[in-house]
């Protein structure tokens, strides 16, 4: 187990070092928190694949693949399916409307009240979910090493607080890209050794009718299959447009503002789409191969809901020894990348729209870049020590699985103040209290919900809170009429805006391609070095080709990018020395 130790600990400290080595390159607020909008569009996607999910994937889903089967798989093809709109034709409408959070949107789109109101109904619901994804980090590490939860929350935490005030959006997004090609090649790794134990493909489904599930793991159910009709069609319907709704709202709009311009989000949006496909298919494997296997030891680990031990203990099980341990930062991964984003981007709503509208309030004058700047990383140090907080909550008072309590936040906050900021792309003739009218309609019904003494059925709360929702914003329409002559002139602004391709070179400047390049291939060469370390643990011949594996594809990855920043470098160069021949030659015309 010291090697698992050893792994975990190197790792930790590597992204300390990402952090303090991207730092130099946020030299305003925009740099900090939206990568100056030079971030090229692999960093970028990478960053949005990564951040749409967590060790909750590994412990809330993977405890869903155990117990329902491929049903875990409608969540991510949801997923899927809300990046290909974005790739269609709305992640260049979210670049183009060049802000730096989304209640800054609305301040263009409804204007000042709206953006307050969003501002700070964004803040506990970016913490809640930061928090329960730590929570679900604790209960992966704490099922392989039987490490204390506490400890392992303020442990992780306290790192992702230090990489991610240090380094800004430049440290997470680095991280994050270097992360996705650490989690890929082990959960992919992980799903061919599942399948490899049971047989191969023929075999997993032969076990599967061995064992009688043939019906539980089939992707749609009955809904007297699992309790609260979980799982049936209604419930993938109201899943699915939850996270295909929520993924293509002006709120979500900010994972798409440190691209270069709209063709660059179109791209970033078709990788991270790609990839959510690819991992709804490897992910869900080795949690049900673990129900076929190893059942009676998942069972038995004591935590709330066992089943979410599932995908660790098959890990532990079936991965070479020295890989438990960087399966462990896989998920360490996938948690800090939700959670420095998290904190990131709630960092950024404080600065841009709440400290200055509290100066605005008072009368002061707002602090400069640089100041403010220091102030974003204040509050990102503060609001780091309350998600730790919350996540030991979570530990030590709730009794629902992690599973259960991410959905119902979803549903109950996220998607109430969701809903108007979808129709608000499309509909463009709405009072200014159109989203706030919609939102809070919605919210009540996510009230209501939580006062009955029978609980509402999870589809039912999605439907009604749509319903409700979408209702009290088209009743909004009529009353466009009586908007004044200078927000119909703010309207019509937001919407050309939103419509004009971006001018990178008038607009941003100059690119830093090569520097981006360069620096993120020698962390992955770095890393892909390190793993093939652990070659010389005593391991059979297969096992450390599966190691090979995983460090091979971020070595090449790695040395790939490094001449791609190398071959950036010389053509500039050979520009500059053309230029600067043309320019000679025709001084020597003049002379002459």
């Amino acid at each position: 187990m010291s090697i698992e130790i050893v792994t975990i600990v190197v790792y930790l400290l590597l992204m300390l070092v990402i952090g303090i080595v991207v730092q130099r390159m946020n030299k305003n607020v925009s740099d900090y928190f939206r990568n100056g909008c030079r971030g090229q569009w692999w960093l970028v996607g990478a960053s949005a694949f990564m951040t749409m999910f967590s060790a909750w994937t590994f412990t809330g889903a993977a405890g869903v693949a155990f117990t329902a089967g491929w049903s875990a798989m409608i969540i991510f093809v949801a997923n899927f399916i809300g990046f290909m709109l974005n790739f269609l034709f709305l992640a260049p409408w979210f670049r183009q409307l060049r802000a730096t959070t989304a209640p800054e949107v609305l301040l263009a789109r409804f204007g000042f009240t709206t953006q307050q109101f969003y501002a700070w109904a964004s803040i506990p619901t970016g913490l809640f979910y930061a928090s329960l994804h730590l929570y679900g980090l604790s209960i992966f590490s704490s099922s392989v090493f039987g490490l204390p939860i506490n400890a392992v929350i303020i442990g992780v935490g306290l790192v992702v607080l230090v990489y991610a005030t240090t380094g800004g959006s430049w440290a997470v997004m680095s991280s994050d890209f270097l992360q996705f090609l650490i989690l890929m090649p082990m959960t992919l790794l992980l799903a061919f050794l599942s399948l490899k134990a049971c047989g191969g493909v023929d075999g997993f489904f032969e076990l599967v009718k061995q064992k009688q599930l043939t019906t539980e793991f089939q992707m749609i159910n009955s809904p007297q299959q699992f309790g609260g009709a979980k799982f049936s069609l209604f419930w993938a319907i109201a899943i699915s447009l939850q996270l295909i709704l929520g993924a293509n709202t002006l709120n979500s709009a900010p994972r798409y503002f440190a691209v270069k311009d709209g063709r660059e989000a179109r791209k970033a949006a078709l990788l991270a789409g790609i990839m959510m496909l690819l991992g709804s298919v490897i992910w869900f494997i080795p949690p049900m191969v673990g129900r076929l296997l190893f059942e009676q030891e998942i069972n038995a680990v004591d935590i709330t809901t066992p089943a979410e031990a599932a995908y660790a203990i098959t890990s532990m099980k079936l991965l070479p020894v020295g890989m438990t341990g960087l399966m462990v930062v896989a998920m360490f991964s996938a948690t800090m990348s939700s959670m420095d984003s998290g904190l990131n981007r709630n960092a950024a709503i404080f600065t841009k729209d709440i400290y200055p509208a509290w100066c605005r309030f008072r009368g002061t004058k707002p602090l400069d870049d640089k100041a403010l700047l220091r102030l974003g990383q204040a509050y990102s140090l503060v609001m780091g020590v309350v998600i730790i907080c919350l996540a030991s909550y979570f530990a030590n008072v709730t009794t629902d699985g992690i599973f259960v309590i991410m959905n119902n936040i979803g549903a109950l906050l996220g998607l109430p103040l969701a809903t108007p900021t979808l129709l608000a792309i499309f509909i463009k003739r709405v009072p200014w209290w159109s989203a706030i009218f919609s939102a809070c309609c919605a919210l009540c019904v996510s009230a209501y919900s939580l006062s009955v003494e029978v609980p509402m059925l999870f589809h039912v709360k999605v439907f009604t809170i749509l319903g409700v929702g979408w209702t009290a914003f088209l009743l909004t329409i009529p009353f466009w009429s009586t908007s004044t002559q200078a927000y119909r002139d703010q309207v019509s602004a937001f919407f050309k805006r939103m419509y004009t391709p971006v001018d990178f070179e008038k607009e941003i400047g100059q690119a830093n391609d090569s520097s981006q390049l360069r620096i993120v291939g020698m962390f992955a060469i770095i890393i892909g070095l390190l793993i093939h370390l652990l070659l010389f643990v005593p391991n059979s011949l297969a096992d450390r080709m599966g190691i090979s594996f995983v460090g091979l594809t971020l070595l090449g990855i790695g040395l790939l990018m490094v001449w791609a920043g190398g071959r950036i470098n010389r053509r500039n160069a050979q520009t500059i020395s053309r230029a600067s021949n043309d320019s000679d030659e025709a001084s020597d015309s003049s002379h002459a």
